[in-house]
């Protein structure tokens, strides 16, 4: 039982970063007034945020062998609190940007050391199960963000509503500092002297890791961060409300995977690569046959390509179960914050190319870019698939060499 309070607390801190990383999403029109941007400005404050997050998973990695899961968990959380409190005073660009990163840094050190708690208090056969819901429960922090504050930038103001929101990350930190531990009684993590981030690289199955996340999250992730609605309104021609619940279907769905493939995971080891690429390939299916269609794509279909990515996200995860599978418990930090780098360095790299190609596409005067240059921008996609999808597979086959010789858990 004390194992289940221990990931329950550690998940507590994970929601509430995953709210605080959401923040923004829902005062993009308070933010643009306050700060005096425009749009596009105001995007790159989470193309900010989310490149912080991305560069600092590896030093973060580092820091989490060395000093455990209870104090960077507290150190994030603090960064998170004072991140909030400055963006509650910003009245202009500049302080603004430093408080997201602020938000970025903290929130790169909390998942990877909530799934450091889960490897180092669960068995290995529960551990994928347990990865898999620390995830999708985690965005439950993005749900929740968006009525509270809403609601309390209309009531409270500006100020009060993200000072509100520091109270909240200093109650979390308050939570950690008192309750959780880094692990159970008799097991060391103290890294030796000899071991490293050059170790964990250096092992085939992190590598494939990296490149499992790196494959399987972008697309969905892309869709439900920045472009997909503008590609379902401006593009697809629906109404905000509907694109706004096939958002919320993409999260939804998301959670009801989750546990899904944390299943199959710990009863099918062997085939962790399968369902990925298997994963990959039906996102590539389903977006082909919406950029195909003629025109504007029927609804139905529309739904379709939502529902297949509603897995993308759980897909991404199984690169934790190989850091955890083929790494000692006093190096896991390190590996986990390698393979987490994937697919935000995806994303990122997604984020901007599809606005570049929508800007190159969209005549001066156009209130928007047509269907056709979002279909033309979306179809980058393959580049990063194709390239992502030959890198797993160069893995897995070293990886299960690797596997054979070792008895570990193959790809």
């Amino acid at each position: 039982m004390r194992r289940y309070l221990i990931w329950a607390v550690g998940l507590a801190a994970y929601v509430v970063a995953v709210f605080h990383r959401s923040s923004l999403s829902v005062a993009g029109v308070a933010a643009a007034e306050r700060l005096g941007v425009g749009t596009a400005l105001l995007a790159m404050l989470s193309v900010a945020q989310l490149a912080v997050y991305a560069g600092m998973q590896i030093p973060v990695g580092v820091l989490l062998d060395r000093y455990g899961s209870r104090r960077l968990l507290a150190a994030g959380g603090l960064l998170m609190v004072a991140g909030q409190v400055l963006f509650a005073y910003a009245e202009d660009l500049g302080p603004a940007v430093a408080a997201r990163v602020l938000i970025g840094v903290g929130d790169a050190m909390t998942f990877i050391s909530v799934l450091r708690v889960v490897a180092l208090w669960f068995p290995p056969t529960q551990n994928p199960l347990l990865v898999q819901l620390t995830g999708m429960i985690g965005q439950l922090g993005a749900l929740s963000s968006a009525a509270p504050l809403v609601f309390l930038l209309h009531q409270a103001g500006w100020t009060a509503t993200f000072l509100g929101a520091a109270g909240l990350g200093a109650a979390a930190v308050a939570l950690v500092v008192t309750a959780l531990r880094d692990a159970p009684k008799g097991v060391s993590t103290v890294p030796p002297a000899e071991l490293g981030l050059r170790d964990s690289w250096a092992e085939p199955g992190t590598r494939l890791g990296l490149w499992t996340h790196f494959v399987a999250q972008f697309s969905a992730s892309v869709f439900a961060l920045l472009w997909g609605y503008p590609f379902l309104t401006q593009g697809e021609g629906l109404a905000p409300q509907t694109a706004a619940l096939l958002l919320s279907l993409l999260t939804v769905g998301g959670i009801v995977l989750g546990p899904v493939v944390g299943q199959f995971c710990g009863r099918l080891p062997y085939h962790r690569s399968t369902l990925v690429l298997a994963i990959v390939g039906s996102s590539a299916v389903a977006w082909g046959a919406v950029l195909l269609w003629p025109g504007r794509a029927p609804l139905w279909l529309l739904v379709v390509l939502v529902l297949v990515l509603t897995v993308n996200g759980p897909g991404s995860m199984i690169g934790f179960d190989y850091a955890r599978s083929f790494n000692p418990a006093a190096r896991l930090g390190g590996a986990t914050g390698i393979v987490n780098v994937g697919g935000f360095v995806a994303s990122i790299l997604l984020m901007v190319a599809i606005g570049v190609l929508l800007d190159l596409q969209t005549a001066p005067g156009e209130a928007h870019p047509s269907l056709g240059a979002f279909k033309w921008a979306f179809a980058v996609q393959y580049l990063l698939w194709g390239f992502g999808a030959v890198q797993v597979f160069k893995y897995r086959r070293t990886t299960r060499r690797r596997a054979a010789t070792a008895a570990l858990a193959p790809a």
